[in-house]
C-alpha cells in the first residue's frame, strides 16, 4: 500500500465516492471530494492534484492495493463517470489478508507489552477484542520484552500529566525532593514527559522562578491536583532538540558544551564501540587495548555517573578539570573500604 502522507484519507474519500449510487462523480469531482476530505484532516492541505487522483485510483484497482472493480461503461458522451460495478462493494468491507493478519498480530503482541500501565487501560478491553477478531489461534508464547517496570513509584501519574499536556492545563504539584522530608506545592504549567534510566520526569514552567525547563521526577509526586490558572504556551523550548547536548535530563543554566575524551580499554572498548554513549560520539581504536572516544557534551550529574559506571575501565583524558574530578571521586570511594 503507498506510504506516502494521507493516503489512506484518499483511498477512503475515493471509496465513499465510488459506492454512492446517487451522485455522478467525474475526475472534477473526485478531485474536489478528496480535497476537501484532506483539508478537513489538514487545515493546511493544499488539495489533490489530477495525476495523483488517477495514481490512487489505479493502485485501488491494483492487486497491491484494494483490487476494486469499477463500472468501465458508466458515461455519458465523453465524461467517464466513476462507481464499482457491484453497488454493495466498499473497501471497508474487505477481509484481511494473510499479511495483514500476521502485521497486526504482531501489533497486537507489541502492545500486550504495555498492559497494567497506568496510561495504557484502555487496551486491557481493547487487546482481547483485536485478537479475537483477527484469529482464533493465538501464539501465547511472548517474543518481545521492553525495559519497563510497572510497579515503578510515580508511574501512577503519567496518565494525568500526560492528558494535562495535552489539555493545556496548570497543576498544583505536592512534591517532596530527596534532600527534603517535608513536601511543598509546585505550580507547573507542564510541556514534557521524559524518560531516563527508567525513571519518568515531568518538565514545564514554573512561575516561581520563571523558568520553563523545570523538571519534577515523578516518584518524588504525591499528589496531583488541577487548578484554574491561565495556562502559559510553551515558545522558548524545542523539546526535539532541548536534550541534544546532554545525556539524561540535567541542564545547568550556564554550562555550556565540552570537548570530552575518554579512553576505554579491553572489552569495554568494544561494547562502547557497538553500543555508542552519545550521538555526537566519534571513535577510534589507539591500539588494540584502548578504544577512544570523542563528545561534546554538557557535562551533568548523569553523564559523570555514566563515566562513574564503568571503574576501572575507562579514563577520562580531556577536559582536565573533569579527569580531577572524577579522580578525585575515585578515590574517595576506595577510602570506604
Amino acid at each position: 500500500m503507498a506510504s506516502n502522507k494521507h493516503a489512506l484519507i484518499r483511498y477512503r474519500a475515493l471509496d465513499r465516492c465510488f459506492s454512492n449510487r446517487l451522485v455522478k462523480y467525474d475526475i472534477n469531482k473526485l478531485i474536489d471530494t478528496v480535497s476537501k476530505a484532506l483539508e478537513g484532516y489538514d487545515e493546511y492541505s493544499k488539495g489533490i492534484s489530477r495525476a495523483q487522483v488517477y495514481a490512487d485510483v489505479a493502485f485501488m484497482q491494483s492487486a497491491q492495493g484494494y483490487n476494486i472493480d469499477l463500472d468501465e461503461n458508466y458515461k455519458d458522451g465523453r465524461t467517464r463517470y466513476y462507481r464499482y460495478s457491484d453497488p454493495e462493494f466498499s473497501i471497508n468491507n474487505m477481509p484481511l489478508t494473510d499479511v495483514e493478519i500476521n502485521q497486526l498480530k504482531s501489533a497486537v503482541d507489541i502492545l500486550s507489552q504495555f498492559n497494567g500501565m497506568p496510561q495504557f487501560e484502555w487496551m486491557e478491553e481493547l487487546i482481547p477484542k483485536l485478537k479475537q477478531g483477527i484469529s482464533t489461534e493465538q501464539n501465547s508464547d511472548i517474543i518481545i520484552d521492553f525495559d519497563s517496570n510497572k510497579y515503578l513509584r510515580g508511574i501512577e501519574h503519567i496518565g494525568a500529566l500526560y492528558n494535562a499536556i495535552f489539555y493545556k492545563k496548570v497543576l498544583s504539584i505536592s512534591y517532596r525532593p530527596f534532600e527534603n522530608e517535608m513536601a511543598n506545592d509546585v505550580i507547573i504549567h507542564p510541556y514534557f514527559l521524559k524518560q531516563y534510566n527508567n525513571r519518568w520526569f515531568l518538565f514545564g514552567y514554573n512561575p516561581h522562578n520563571e523558568k520553563s525547563n523545570w523538571n519534577l521526577a515523578l516518584d518524588r509526586i504525591l499528589s496531583i491536583k488541577e487548578i484554574k490558572n491561565r495556562y502559559k504556551k510553551n515558545t522558548e523550548i524545542n523539546w526535539s532538540e532541548y536534550f541534544e547536548d546532554i545525556i539524561g535530563v540535567t541542564k545547568e543554566e550556564g554550562k555550556k558544551v565540552e570537548n570530552i575524551t575518554l579512553h576505554f580499554l579491553g572489552k569495554t572498548g568494544k561494547y562502547i564501540e557497538s553500543k555508542p554513549l552519545h550521538g555526537s560520539q566519534k571513535s577510534k581504536w589507539i591500539d588494540d587495548k584502548v578504544f577512544e572516544v570523542t563528545l561534546q557534551l554538557i557535562i551533568n550529574y548523569e553523564f559523570e555517573s555514566l563515566v562513574l559506571s564503568y571503574a576501572d575501565n575507562v579514563k577520562v583524558i580531556a577536559p582536565v578539570s573533569f579527569a580531577k574530578h572524577i579522580k578525585s571521586r575515585i578515590g574517595n570511594a576506595g577510602k570506604m573500604y
